[in-house]
């Protein structure tokens, strides 16, 4: 097939594209700009995690149990840290923030500081004898969910944090920046057998309650005993089917509304307010 003047159309619409681009070039029209490239950053030495952050560096280096080995800080943010620089305490070496992306990968949001460390030692369930509070992480793997209920638990005075060695977040730079600090401040608890803890648990005198939607009662009801572990599951399959076998009782947050689940995270929060002023009682 050819136009009226007997060229074959694609090689008339093949001209009529080249003169519309060679216009908008002409005319100065924006390019779409490329994405900035990702980097990934250098991986730390084994056995040492990347803090970052303003106040997860500068919770760090007030925390005895953490193990420093230096930082790396901007002049404008070490001027920000609540710690003077002479009371630092491990070596301090001054960097533009391009040397911090070279180290930390281009999407780490570092405010200029970053403290090269030990992660903190995992914690034991004996040593648990004077707690009254604790939550259960039945194989949470979002770190930043994780981040964020660390942060619950240190505003509402949990005494520890218990998860799976297996199926739960490492410590590392994401968990400790969505933490936002709250890492040095609640104990952290690792076991291999879940059930097991929290029949362990549940031997100490503590009530344990898991966290379900198609909980019977009420979790503010149920409330008996003056030690309370919290059992939550991860977003979207919830508590496996041992670990509902397993607590003591079963339990939904009260929502009149629409919607009737929450971010695991955001019902962390509530279950500990409302256990909290439960105890409190």
């Amino acid at each position: 097939m050819t136009d009226d003047t007997g060229t074959p159309k694609d090689a008339h619409y093949a001209r009529l594209r080249r003169a519309h681009r060679d216009a908008k070039r002409a005319s100065g029209a924006a390019q779409p700009k490329a994405s900035p490239k990702k980097t990934a950053g250098r991986p730390p030495k084994p056995g040492r995690i990347w803090l970052y952050g303003l106040h997860t560096v500068s919770e760090a280096l007030k925390n005895p149990n953490r193990k420093l080995h230096r930082l790396l800080a901007t002049r404008n943010a070490l001027g920000r840290l609540d710690t003077a620089e002479s009371d630092i305490p491990c070596p301090v070496e001054m960097v533009e923030p391009r040397q911090l992306a070279e180290e930390l990968g281009s999407e780490a949001v570092h405010q200029g500081v970053a403290l090269e460390a030990d992660p903190l030692p995992a914690m034991d369930l004996r040593e648990l004898q004077d707690a009254r509070l604790v939550l259960v992480l039945d194989q949470i793997t979002d770190p930043h969910n994780v981040g964020a209920i660390l942060r619950s638990a240190t505003a509402f005075a949990a005494d520890a944090v218990i998860s799976t060695t297996r199926h739960s977040p490492q410590e590392s730079g994401v968990l400790a920046k969505a933490a936002s600090g709250a890492l040095e401040h609640v104990r952290q608890i690792e076991v291999r057998n879940l059930a097991e803890a929290i029949e362990e648990l549940a031997e100490r005198g503590f009530q344990t309650v898991g966290l379900d939607s198609d909980g019977e009662a009420g979790f503010e009801a149920i409330l008996a005993e003056q030690r309370i572990a919290i059992v939550l599951g991860a977003e979207g399959k919830g508590l496996r089917q041992k670990t509902r076998e397993t607590v003591s009782a079963l339990a939904r947050l009260s929502m009149p509304g629409a919607i009737r689940s929450l971010n695991v995270s955001n019902a962390a929060a509530i279950a500990l307010y409302t256990a909290r002023r439960h105890l409190g009682s």
